[in-house]
């Protein structure tokens, strides 16, 4: 009898179990299928320009190619609050404060200024520079290979690019005995940019004159300026107010006959003469990069700030007849793109 006893409780004891295996499958399950039902965040990436729709489509179109290509699709998985300062500097703080209240994941952002903007304004938020004139010597990072605080992301300023822009006018105008830099001494870019010039002027013994920008109302004042100083050929420096200029800095360069190269392909797109400088198409792309990295959890100080990888230089044929100027055979050739 007690062996019947003993045999039965075990048997009652199994199944007794088998209904708690199953509600504890059921709760796992339920428990599943739950979190798999909560909607997922979707990153908030805020991207500042500091040009105008238009001007930056080529570089914004990039950014999104870039982060297509790590399987982000906006309005899908990712979501981007654009804003455009349209060459209008002063707006940069008021659009920053409005990316940082929408507590985005990652601030994008282009040219040093804005970025200096940023600094100030958040050390929490990552922030990525989809390029920016020597970073470094502005205080926005403590070096290129460890950034420190919240902003990585790629600078646009390459070693003796001043030098190449300066040797490349030299050799459509041999005889080019002083040169011009058309600059807004406003931005944070002018210093480094200027710097890099005038050491190569002083390496060819070109004297420098300055040109002022600092918006519409200074063109014709500046290119009388250039005239009134015997400069032979000028370069137009890496900065939003030049960009958004640039059509009529490109008339007004034709009407005075003044040879100049940019640093910006998309002055000669508006009929400049020539550019020679990094992709920003480029360096866009590849901002997508750090989004990627940073997202995925990657602190922004661990990530090194990057140079330019690819350059491009581009002539307007087009630019030079109407200004009387030939472009030699041998800088043809060198051309990555020419328009005829």
């Amino acid at each position: 009898m007690v062996r019947v006893i003993v045999s039965s409780t075990r048997c009652l004891m199994k199944k007794a179990a088998v209904p708690t295996i199953l509600i504890a499958v059921i709760l796992f399950t339920v428990a599943v299928i739950a979190e798999a039902q909560q909607p997922k965040k979707v990153p908030r990436i805020g991207y500042l320009s500091q040009l105008s729709p238009v001007i930056d489509s080529p570089r914004s179109e990039a950014f999104l190619q870039g982060l297509r290509a790590f399987g982000y699709i906006e309005g899908k998985n990712i979501v981007i609050e654009w804003r455009y300062a349209n060459g209008n500097l002063d707006r940069l703080p008021e659009f920053v404060a409005e990316l940082v209240r929408l507590k985005v994941d990652v601030i994008v952002l282009t040219g040093a200024t804005a970025t200096r903007t940023a600094k100030k304004a958040t050390d929490t938020i990552p922030i990525v520079m989809a390029y920016a004139s020597d970073p470094v010597a502005l205080g926005l990072v403590a070096s290129l290979a460890r950034p420190g605080g919240n902003i990585t992301g790629l600078t646009n300023l390459a070693p003796d690019l001043g030098g190449k822009r300066l040797e490349l006018l030299r050799e459509i105008v041999p005889k080019l005995s002083r040169v011009a830099a058309l600059a807004d001494p406003t931005t944070q870019a002018y210093g480094p940019q200027i710097n890099e010039i005038a050491v190569a002027a002083r390496a060819f013994g070109l004297p420098l004159q300055i040109a002022e920008l600092r918006g519409p109302s200074d063109l014709e004042n500046a290119f009388s300026a250039m005239s009134k100083g015997n400069a032979g050929a000028f370069i137009g420096l890496q900065q939003p107010t030049l960009s958004v200029l640039q059509e009529r800095i490109a008339e007004l360069a034709v009407m005075n006959r003044l040879p100049a190269i940019y640093g910006n392909s998309e002055h000669v797109d508006a009929g400049g003469l020539m550019s020679y400088g990094p992709s920003f198409v480029d360096l866009c792309r590849r901002a997508a990069t750090y989004v990627d990295k940073i997202l995925k959890g990657t602190k922004p100080a661990d990530l090194p700030v990057e140079q330019p990888l690819k350059f491009e230089f581009v002539i307007n044929l087009k630019a030079a007849k109407q200004i009387g100027l030939t472009i030699p055979p041998n800088v043809l050739v060198r051309a990555d793109r020419v328009y005829k």
